[in-house]
C-alpha cells in the first residue's frame, strides 16, 4: 500500500507549492488506466521531462567537477549516473517504491519494486521538482542524494554487497540464500526496515535501513564480512 504524501515531502525535506505534481508524479499508469479518475494524470510527461532535466544537470556537475577529462570520458562518466541500475538505487535509497499509485494487477505481480517502475519514477520526480522548485532546489537535490555517492575518480560509491554475496555463494555451492523483512520500526516518516539473510536455514547477516533494499544490501554486507569474503569496491 502507498504511503502518504506528506510522509514523502517530510522525508525529503522539501514542501511542493503545487502538490498535485508530486502526486503525478508517483502515479503509475495503470492506477489511472483502472480508476479512470477525472483530471487524474500519469507520470509518464514527467518521466519525460525529468530524463532531460537529469542529463543537464548531472552533465553542469561533471563538467565542473572534472575539468581535466575529455568529451568522451564525461560521456561515459554521465551514462553510469543515469543509467537505469543507478536510477533504481538512488530511488532504492529514498523508499520512493512505497509512495508509487499502482493498479491492483501490477501491484501483485510486484510493480512496486520493478526496476525500470522505479527509475521512471525518480525521473518523474526530478521533472515534477523542476517543474514546481526550479533548476537551482533540483540542483540541491541531486548534491544531497546522488552527486555524494560520486567518487574523485567520478565513479560511483554503490556498493552491491546482495550480488557479491550471491556470486560468493554459487561459485562455492553453498546452498540457497533467502532474504527476509524481520521488522519495522519508527514513525511513517522516519520508517526503518530490519532484514534478515540465510543460508537455507542458517542466518548469515541482519541489517537495518530506510528501505527494504537496503536493509537486505547491510544484511548481505554483514553476512561476508561473517564469511571473511572481501567486498569488491
Amino acid at each position: 500500500m502507498n504511503r502518504d504524501i506528506k510522509v514523502l515531502q517530510k522525508q525529503i525535506g522539501i514542501t511542493f507549492r503545487k502538490t498535485e505534481l508530486l502526486k503525478q508524479a508517483f502515479t503509475h499508469s495503470s492506477y489511472v488506466n483502472e480508476h479512470r479518475i477525472a483530471g487524474h494524470k500519469d507520470n509518464e510527461r514527467l518521466e519525460f521531462l525529468g530524463d532531460a532535466v537529469l542529463e543537464l544537470t548531472v552533465s553542469e556537475f561533471l563538467y565542473d567537477s572534472y575539468p581535466g577529462r575529455s568529451e568522451g570520458e564525461l560521456t561515459k562518466l554521465r551514462a553510469s549516473i543515469v543509467c537505469e541500475p543507478s536510477l533504481v538505487t538512488f530511488a532504492e535509497d529514498l523508499d520512493f517504491g512505497a509512495f508509487v499509485l499502482l493498479g491492483k494487477g501490477e501491484e501483485l505481480t510486484g510493480g512496486r519494486s520493478r526496476p525500470a517502475l522505479l527509475a521512471d519514477v525518480f525521473e518523474s520526480f526530478i521533472g515534477a521538482l523542476y517543474l514546481d522548485q526550479g533548476i537551482e532546489v533540483v540542483k540541491g537535490f541531486l548534491h544531497k542524494h546522488v552527486f555524494t555517492k560520486i567518487s574523485n575518480e567520478g565513479k560511483l560509491l554503490v556498493i552491491d554487497y546482495k550480488t557479491q554475496l550471491q556470486e560468493h555463494t554459487q561459485h562455492h555451492n553453498m546452498g540457497s540464500l533467502e532474504y527476509r523483512i524481520v521488522n519495522e520500526r519508527g514513525p511513517a516518516h522516519e520508517r526503518e526496515f530490519v532484514a534478515e539473510v540465510y543460508m537455507d536455514v542458517d542466518l548469515l547477516g541482519t541489517g537495518a535501513g530506510r528501505s527494504k533494499k537496503e536493509a537486505e544490501q547491510q544484511a548481505a554486507a554483514q553476512a561476508l564480512l561473517k564469511l571473511n569474503v572481501t567486498v569488491q569496491r
